[in-house]
């Protein structure tokens, strides 16, 4: 490992010299290019020089030891070099994690869609409280939520609403999501008192830059109609909702929530490379059936993954056995706690089959 990281640390000063050269500067395209590699790679060399530098104090702490010393300062060494002796297995743990090959997705934008599944009325709401779950979380991570399209069920509930998060890393954070979200709770229009079991989909596809995605534009059909509001009533009187009908694959978009024809337009289009690049990503991984099955799920959109029961306020993540007795909390954007718990296991299992 530590070879290889030898290999990491020269690329990484190579290209500390190359971005700072003047010719390169003035090739912007190939400086943007560098600076991204040479950023991606920071975390890691930074990590590796800790590491050399904790071995240099066990080295040093050792050396110390074997002079003369009076007893106050041999038992300051010595706690010195046990304290370096912890850090260092704890360094390599994380360097470990740090080496394991990026997912290219991580650093996207997100395409967030929900959609009430079993359960109508109350599905459509509970749609609606995973919509602000998620717009909350965004904000507390200081990402930028922007709507896409929405269908409202006209009580307060969406039947389907898509809309994107824009920030540094989103994808990596919010990309085990994916999947059937179960909700048990009392509706309001429930006299009796029983619990009913609904339930939403969510899926998160990573924004999909146009060279990520050959779209022939003679493949989709576009259409224009006018925007509607909740029980039909029409939100402006020009026809600025756009649906994509992408014909070789039969994919609908449409979306209607922007202030203009062309903004819909060019939403749509963004939905629809998202969509076009999470099939073959799929295609490739099913490809690949040596792939190991991953603990977190296999981002299915029919997967169960979570359940919100609100007669306990518990929420539990199947996938990782996770309970937590705070689902107020978790509903305001407070799900920090199951994100690290779903990447942290996810990078365990990546360390098992990498031994």
């Amino acid at each position: 490992m530590f070879s290889k990281l030898e290999g990491v640390f020269e690329k990484y000063e190579q290209i500390g010299i190359e971005v700072n050269k003047p010719e390169t500067i003035a090739d912007q395209d190939k400086w943007r290019k560098l600076m991204k590699e040479y950023s991606s790679m920071t975390p890691l060399i930074e990590k590796y020089k800790e590491y050399k530098e904790t071995v240099a104090t066990i080295k040093d702490s050792e050396e110390m030891l074997e002079e003369k010393l009076d007893d106050d300062m041999r038992e300051m060494v010595k706690e010195e070099l046990s304290e370096a002796k912890k850090r260092v297995v704890v360094i390599e743990e994380e360097l470990k994690i740090l080496m394991l090959p990026k997912d290219p997705n991580d650093d996207k934008n997100v395409i967030v869609e929900i959609r009430g599944g079993a359960g109508g009325d109350e599905a459509a709401l509970f749609a609606a409280d995973l919509f602000r779950m998620y717009s909350r979380y965004a904000e507390r991570q200081k990402f930028k939520t922007e709507m896409l399209s929405s269908n409202e069920n006209g009580v307060g509930g969406f039947k389907e609403v898509s809309f994107m998060i824009k920030g540094q890393g989103a994808y990596s954070k919010l990309k085990f999501e994916s999947g059937v979200h179960r909700v048990q709770r009392v509706p309001a229009t429930e006299s009796s008192g029983r619990i009913h079991t609904s339930t939403v989909t969510v899926a998160i596809l990573p924004e999909a830059e146009e060279v990520d995605v050959q779209l022939n534009m003679n493949d989709v059909r576009v259409d224009v109609f006018r925007s509607s509001g909740n029980g039909g009533q029409s939100v402006n009187t020009t026809d600025s909702a756009v649906r994509l009908t992408h014909e070789p694959t039969g994919l609908v978009v449409s979306c209607q929530d922007g202030k203009s024809q062309l903004s819909n337009k060019e939403q749509a289009f963004k939905v629809l490379r998202a969509r076009l690049y999470e099939m073959e990503q799929a295609k490739i991984q099913n490809e690949l059936s040596a792939e190991r099955k991953s603990l977190v799920g296999t981002g299915d959109r029919s997967e169960r993954i979570r359940t919100y029961n609100f007669p306990q306020g518990r929420v539990t993540d199947h996938r990782v056995g996770l309970t937590l007795h705070k689902l107020d909390m978790i509903l305001d954007g407070d799900i920090e706690e199951i994100v690290q718990t779903l990447i942290t296991t996810d990078q365990a299992e990546k360390l098992k089959s990498e031994n």
